[in-house]
Order: structure tokens, then sequence, then C-alpha cells
């Protein structure tokens, strides 16, 4: 698993620190997890808002804003996760990682300790479990504040790395694109800057003996103000990238074409279905975090109207929300979307809990008064009787689109719930000369009847009306 600060130390930095990269030709790091439940369950416990003396003033207002951002977007009464559900869930983004699973520990509390999350008794008893097995590297079903996780290391002699970090890393992992790299990138180095302070004096280049004190920068300031002029850099750069792909937008929204963004929780099949209704070739994997770079393709609706299709990112439970704010020039595709297809898992125990989560983001996104369709994905994975007790209604559509089950039902409903373009039946009399006419007509609208009459066709057709503009002087009124 790559280290937060791996990026920096490519850069010039005087630090040594172990390597903690994983290439795919090493043997697998091994990872002992550890899931916290607080009984008290408050957002703010959640997030883990701990002591702050070793942080900066300014990024503790950062992480403050960040913390209550996330938790205001989540819905008050919105399901929870249990411990195990949770706990399932960070095996799953483990494994993503490229992580071997070592062991597990459980932690139930009250409250959140301030110091160490968990308890310094808690803590030495998980050192002992760790060492037994041999564990690489601790991972946290939480958030760590820079003061606990370090904290948590004095004590277990281990790497720690909370969730947020451990997304990152799945991020930067799967990232392919330019874009995708630099908003990955982002996020890390902002997830960085706070964690920066107690490090310890090998990060001064100031001497600590007699005649070593002289006027010069700190590792800390030196680093500090490295990673501010790369986060400048990196932000110029996702800017152009977001003005281009206004750009590339604009063009799009010139024809009359309809924009339909798959989003769900991760691992609920969107690529899978995706490529089912458009015959790309996305990657489509049960890992988590498989798609990161979004992708627009077209497809024909029953009424031969084009649609374009957006996949997009998969959403989690208590999404940092630096990944947010770094993906937001991607997540735009979702906010100016014409409809939003909600993808769901049906075959998942707490797909009402993943629903939440995706409905928290889209409130970020102010995108949740977007029109929507309810996807209910992966039924071929449900008992018959369940399948059987399945119904389709105006708002929500069954489907696997591993099979191909339930695909043209949803093309149909998608048809209906589009205003862009809408098709109109109409009688047209076309010259026979008029071939390419005759042949867009054929591709791209419905025949109800044709006649030959004396060098001309007659028709009945029902043709989108961006067709029918190119038609008008053959349409018998």
């Amino acid at each position: 698993m790559r280290r937060d600060d791996s990026r920096l130390s490519g850069r010039g930095s005087s630090r040594k620190e172990p390597k903690a990269v994983l290439n795919p030709s090493e043997q697998q790091e091994r990872a002992f997890l550890v899931g916290v439940e607080f009984r008290t369950r408050g957002r703010a416990g959640r997030a883990g808002k701990t002591s702050s003396a070793t942080i900066t003033p300014g990024a503790q207002a950062a992480r403050d804003h960040a913390t209550s951002v996330a938790a205001s977007s989540l819905p008050a009464d919105s399901p929870d996760f249990s411990s195990e559900e949770s706990l399932d869930e960070l095996r799953a983004l483990a494994t993503s990682a490229g992580a071997q699973i070592a062991g597990e520990f459980t932690q139930r509390r009250d409250r959140p300790d301030p110091a160490t999350l968990i308890g310094k008794g808690k803590l030495e008893e998980i050192a002992g479990a760790a060492a037994s097995v041999s564990a690489d590297v601790i991972l946290f079903d939480h958030d760590l504040s820079p003061s606990q996780q370090r904290n948590i290391e004095r004590v277990v002699q281990t790497r720690v790395i909370d969730r947020t970090q451990l997304i990152l890393d799945i991020f930067a992992r799967h990232a392919r694109t330019r874009e995708g790299q630099l908003q990955v990138e982002l996020a890390q180095l902002e997830y960085m800057l706070p964690r920066l302070a107690g490090r310890g004096v090998e990060m001064s280049q100031l001497g600590g003996g007699i005649g070593t004190r002289g006027p010069g920068e700190t590792q800390l300031e030196t680093d500090r103000r490295k990673i501010y002029r790369r986060v400048r850099h990196v932000k110029q750069q996702i800017e152009n990238v977001r003005r281009i792909r206004a750009q590339q937008r604009q063009r799009r929204e010139a024809v009359p074409v309809a924009t339909v963004a798959l989003v769900g929780y991760t691992n609920a099949g969107k690529s899978t279905l995706f490529n089912a209704l458009t015959k790309a070739n996305v990657v489509a994997s049960s890992r988590m975090f498989a798609t990161l770079d979004p992708t627009i393709r077209g497809a024909d609706l029953p009424s031969k109207r084009k649609v374009l299709f957006s996949d997009t990112v998969g959403f989690i439970r208590h999404l940092p929300h630096t990944l947010v704010s770094a993906f937001r020039a991607t997540l735009e595709e979702v906010q100016r979307a014409t409809l939003i297809m909600q993808v769901s898992d049906a075959s998942s125990p707490v797909s009402a809990e993943q629903d939440a989560q995706v409905e928290s983001v889209l409130k970020e996104l102010e995108a949740d008064k977007k029109p929507r369709l309810r996807v209910m994905n992966k039924i071929d994975l449900l008992l018959p009787k369940q399948r059987e007790s399945l119904r389709d209604d105006d708002q929500t559509i069954h489907v696997s689109a591993a099979k191909g089950i339930g695909l043209s039902t949803l093309l149909d409903r998608v048809d209906a719930l589009l205003e862009e373009d809408r098709p109109r039946r109409v009688r047209l009399r076309i010259p026979q000369k008029e071939g390419k006419m005759l042949a867009l007509l054929e591709a791209r609208a419905r025949i109800y009847s044709r006649q030959y009459q004396e060098g001309l066709v007659v028709l009945e057709a029902e043709a989108p009306a961006s067709l029918l503009r190119r038609l008008r002087e053959w349409v018998v009124e």
C-alpha cells in the first residue's frame, strides 16, 4: 500500500522514510483490520474529532470544515451500517488495495478516546494480536486525526492507516487517465498537509547540538511550502481539465442529445450495466472503485433517438470530502445530466443503507433534485421466489446487467422519461431520388407504413424533432 507522502519523497524531500509502495510482483502486505463502533452514534464522534495540539490552526480549521460538510450532507435519519457490515466493507476495501487479510478485531465503546480513539489498553491488545500474525499494517475502519494516528503507531509499533488513506490508496492504484491521477494527487496532498506536524527532529534541517544552531528553515516548513506549491499547480491543471470538459459539454449540448449519468454505491454493477447498454468495453470488476475515470458512450433508444450514457466513480459511506472536492470536475457530469440513473445492488443485504449514502453525496453535489430512475441490478443473484415478487413501477426497474435481464424495459423507461428531441408521428411524401434522406429516416425513425406513388415514397413514421426539421419540406400537414 502506498503511503500518502510517497509523492513528495520523489520530489527532493530529504526525509528518509521506508518505502511503502506495494508492487504487484512483491508479496502481498498482511493487513490487520480494526473495526470501531461507538454506542453514541453522533456524527461528530464518528468523524474522530480530537485534540489538535500538534496541528496548525489553519489545518485544524480546514479539517473541521471538511467534517462539518460531510456531517451536514448525511440525512439525520439515514440508516447506518452495523459493525459487522462495516467490517465486511473494510475487508473489501483492503482486498481492492492489494492486501492479504491477516486478522480482525472489533472494538465497541461509548465514545471515542481523544488521544487514541479506542484506548491504550485495547491498542496494546491489538498490537499483540497483529504481531502474532506478522501484520505489516493495521487498517482502522474510521478516520483518525493526525495526533491519533501518531499516538496509535507509538503503541502498536506498526504502520497504521485509516479509512480515508486506504480509499486514497485505492484511487491512486486505479487512476489511469491524467485527469484521474491529478484529482487523486490533489486529494492525497490535502490529506497529507495536517499530518506533517510532529514527525520528529529528523525532519528539521537545523542542528541539535552546540555550534549547530543558526538561521534556517525547518524541514517541516520546507515540506509544507513544497506541498502548497504543488497543490496550487495541481489545482490549476484540474481547472484546465474543467475548462476543456465544459467546452466538450457545450458542444454536446448544442446537439439535442440527452445525457444519462449512472451513479450508485461502489461495486453496484454500474460499469457492467454501462457496457450492456452501450456495447462499450470499460473495465468491470468486482473490486471496489474499479472505475475512476468517467466514460461517455452513445446508444440508441427504442424511439431511435440518440442518448449519451456516462459511467461515473462509485460512492461509498463517509466518502472523504477531499475526494468529493477533487473529483468535482468529473462529478460535474452528474450535475449536468438530464437524467440520473441510480444503480443499486438488489442482492446486497445493506442496499437501503447504501442508497442512503448515495443520496447524501448527491445532496452535496446539489444533484438530488434531478429526475431520477432507480435501477435494481443483480437480480440474477436473488432466489427464484424473491425474483418472482419483484414488480417494476414508474420510478424503479429491476435488471441483471450481467445476464441481460430487463434491459429492454429499462431502455423503454429511459425513452419515456427524456423530453429532449421528443419524437412525433407524421406523414411524409419524399421523392425516391432523395436516397440519402430516406436512408437517414430508415436509421433514425420508426416507420409504420410505406407506399410508392409516382416517384414518391409515402410514409407514416415517428421521428425525433431534430430529424423532422431536416425533413420539414416533405411533411404532410
